[in-house]
């Protein structure tokens, strides 16, 4: 079975003029303490979770900047005073038939009023994503220039399973051959851990648990 998740390979995008930026790009991945960016001017890429957390806790020490493609979406964190994970667990809306509609709602921070009121506090704005890098700094969507100390990448994970390249389990992308998490190319094969694999809660440790026990039961089931 494998189980090594996408969080051990960073997805760095291919921004234009990177090679000849003089300050300091990192993904969130490398990302340890605030302290190292302090009194800096710093952008961070990214809309999710990460990038959200990271910057709400950059702005205290840095002048902080989010860019976005598009604008923040917001989620509580606890509708009617309970988590979003139990209200997704007892209503089932999670279930693997819903997966497929859950995977195009666009990316939402959830939040229970911190990370909001931090941003806003600290004074760290969102704008459009910048077109490139220069020699100091970016170029904004609107054509400004700006001297820029660091971009820190807050922009995900791809998965690769670089021990499976020649076993036929993988398609042209890299990405599992699967159903539900069992391997359609190779018997015996079988996946956790990845993003809607079976349900919205497939990569957290709610789901895993879950899609496992099922897996070891189909696995069990193709041996006999």
């Amino acid at each position: 079975m494998a189980a090594t998740g996408d969080y051990g390979t960073p997805f760095v995008p291919d921004v234009p003029g990177r090679a000849d930026f003089g300050g300091r790009v990192l993904h969130a991945a490398d990302y340890r303490s605030p302290d190292v960016f302090a009194g800096q001017r710093v952008v961070v890429v990214g809309g999710g979770n990460s990038a959200i957390q990271i910057a709400a806790e950059l702005g205290p020490a840095a002048d902080t900047t989010l860019a976005t493609r598009r604008p923040i979406g917001w989620t509580p964190q606890r509708p009617l005073g309970r988590d979003l994970h139990w209200w997704l667990k007892h209503t089932r809306f999670d279930i693997a038939p819903i997966r497929q509609l859950l995977k195009k709602v666009p990316v939402s921070v959830l939040d229970d009023g911190h990370y909001r009121a931090a941003l806003d506090q600290h004074g760290v704005d969102r704008r459009d994503m910048f077109s490139h890098f220069t020699a100091d700094g970016v170029v904004w969507a609107d054509g400004t220039k700006e001297e820029v100390d660091a971009v820190l990448l807050a922009t995900g994970y791809r998965v690769t399973f670089p021990f499976l390249h020649d076993s036929g389990g993988l398609g042209t992308n890299g990405e599992p051959l699967h159903r539900g998490g069992l391997s359609t190319a190779v018997p015996g094969l079988g996946f956790v851990g990845m993003e809607f694999q079976r349900s919205f809660s497939s990569k957290t440790l709610r789901g895993v648990g879950r899609d496992a026990g099922r897996l070891l039961g189909q696995l069990s089931r193709t041996r006999r």
